[in-house]
């Protein structure tokens, strides 16, 4: 079998990338189909893998603002040629799950979320210093964008979802039945630790979103110690609302970012999110998670035995979830036994055999979009 990966960008790299890393591990002659990508930003992983880019790739500037041509990446997906392919495998959370393959080609979806920005908007922009007459527009352009999606989400043969509630998504908005494989970890990067320090921590993309800002108003009123690792364009308000406890490191090189996780008294996930591979890698370094009771934690936080959840999203309930873990006594072989059940080794596994059988169903006429 001749395979393709398609991914919708390789700018960041975040938990849809290190599944890409997987792919590439797994499939690694197959070619990485992508609009736009960044060297400097390429994992080690992926320095080796031959990436075929759109022609945004020419566009000056564009990897620094690639969300500035949103209204590009619909046309560039389509001069993809993939004829040559018995199947494409997309990772995708926004376009790729779009491209056209020929009726020969199996296109199967590893679905990380429908584009959140379209079907969630008023969550995605909440936050977000833009003028209303530009969100007004924008909301007329995400309407006509989640026609398209739900339209062309009939080139996908087979749908996986990475988590029960992206599943639900998928058949809320697309109409179509999804099988759920978890993400994978890698959890032998991590190592536990003996010492634990005095401070929680916080490893994510600063979107408005990710409700980060709820996180801080907690730590501003407890006092503690809260160490937030990332970047993204909500940084400068989250640094202006926090107090002298609240640290923000930027973006860090994975060693650092893995002692710091062997080192937390837990890490803090107070989004909501489509599944949530950083609480994983957390449990993996032997540490608990404090974690908003929805979104693909409800697949990974068993309470009191890997983290505690919080109900809302209000201050006084993240209080409480960090008081809870304090009283907690953590068995540290309990949570990283825990995380072993999501490791990478068990994912590929799984995975190359669900596409083979799902391959076998495609020739025999089994599977239709």
């Amino acid at each position: 079998m001749k395979i393709a990966i398609a991914h919708d960008y390789l700018i960041q790299m975040g938990g849809a990338e290190r599944v890409v890393e997987v792919f590439h591990s797994m499939y690694p002659n197959a070619p990485i189909f992508t609009t736009v990508f960044s060297d400097s930003r390429l994992s080690n992983n992926l320095k080796d893998a031959d990436i075929r880019a759109s022609w945004l790739q020419n566009i000056p500037g564009v990897k620094a603002n690639f969300k500035g041509v949103l209204p590009l990446y619909p046309i560039a997906i389509r001069d993809f040629d993939f004829r040559e392919f018995d199947i494409v495998l997309s990772s995708s959370s926004a376009f790729m799950k779009s491209i056209q393959v020929p009726k020969h080609t199996f296109h199967i979806c590893y679905c990380h979320t429908p584009m959140r920005f379209a079907w969630d908007y008023d969550t995605y922009m909440a936050g977000q210093s833009r003028s209303n007459l530009f969100k007004s527009m924008l909301r007329i352009y995400m309407n006509r964008l989640k026609s398209w999606d739900q339209k062309t989400s009939r080139n996908v043969n087979q749908f996986v979802a990475n988590s029960s509630v992206v599943k639900r998504r998928i058949q809320s908005y697309y109409h179509r039945d999804a099988d759920v494989i978890f993400p994978p970890i890698n959890t032998s990067r991590f190592e536990r630790s003996t010492h634990i320090g005095d401070y929680y921590l916080i490893v994510s993309r600063l979107n408005s979103y990710k409700r980060i800002d709820l996180a801080i108003e907690a730590f501003n009123r407890n006092g503690l110690k809260l160490l937030i690792v990332g970047e993204g364009p909500d940084r400068k308000r989250l640094e202006g609302m926090a107090k002298s406890n609240v640290q923000f490191l930027g973006r860090l090189e994975d060693g650092e970012v893995n002692k710091l996780m062997a080192e937390c008294r837990a890490l803090i996930f107070p989004g909501i999110e489509d599944f949530g591979i950083t609480p994983l890698e957390a449990n993996a370094a032997g540490r608990p998670v404090i974690a908003f009771q929805g979104g693909g934690a409800l697949d990974t936080i068993v309470p009191y035995l890997n983290g505690v959840f919080f109900r809302r999203h209000e201050v006084e309930d993240v209080l409480e979830a960090v008081e809870a873990v304090e009283r907690h006594e953590w068995n540290v072989d309990d949570i990283t036994r825990h995380a072993r059940k999501f490791d990478e080794n068990t994912f590929k596994e799984q995975f190359k055999k669900y596409v083979e059988q799902a391959y076998v169903n495609f020739l025999k006429g089994g599977l239709k979009p």
